[in-house]
């Protein structure tokens, strides 16, 4: 049997009950063909290029975590209809230094978040455009904008089933394409 694909996640939200933490922890849950680890960004220094000649000992484990995942994985809030910029600046650190990043070429799926009904669909289209240029084969079915995300949980626990089946039904569908794309 071959071995369990790893994949990284990224969180595009810093806040302590968040959200989007808790989208991406109930699908790690429910998708058990795939081993996932969260990577902090938070502690990320601003992506600086005069900083590459030493990179800080943050950008280096990131780039490591990263580097040592097969695949990665994005849930993220909207922020003003974009991305958060912690999430920015993490994919920004990932890219370089240019040509040789860390997110270059790696399957990757993305999933947004929201309070509100969009689902988060201006921040899941503007990180798309950054993975493509990184040449990230990103899963485009089926898309996740997960909406009213204030009221789907019960403490910690996701306690919506049509969430919970959509992301089930999600998580194969990555399981798959991760395959596909670390074959």
């Amino acid at each position: 049997m071959p071995a369990q694909k790893t994949v990284a996640v990224l969180v595009g939200s810093l806040r302590k009950e968040s959200f989007s933490r808790k989208v991406a922890k109930a699908l790690a849950a429910l998708t058990p063909d795939l081993a996932f680890t969260f990577v902090e960004i938070g502690n990320l220094p601003f992506f600086n290029q005069d900083l590459e000649a030493q990179p800080p000992a943050e950008w280096v484990a990131f780039r490591n975590e990263i580097k040592a995942a097969d695949a990665v994985l994005f849930v993220t809030a909207e922020y003003n209809r974009s991305v958060p910029a912690v999430l920015k600046n993490a994919v920004d650190v990932g890219s370089r230094p240019y040509g040789q990043g860390v997110l270059i070429g790696k399957p990757a799926g993305v999933v947004s978040t929201s309070i509100g009904a969009i689902g988060g669909f201006g921040a899941n289209h503007h990180l798309r455009q950054s993975l493509s240029f990184l040449a990230m084969p990103t899963l485009d079915q089926p898309e996740a904008y997960i909406g009213g995300t204030g009221s789907l949980f019960e403490g910690d626990a996701l306690a919506n089933e049509g969430t919970s089946d959509f992301l089930v039904a999600y998580g194969k569908a990555f399981t798959a394409w991760v395959a596909r794309h670390t074959a």
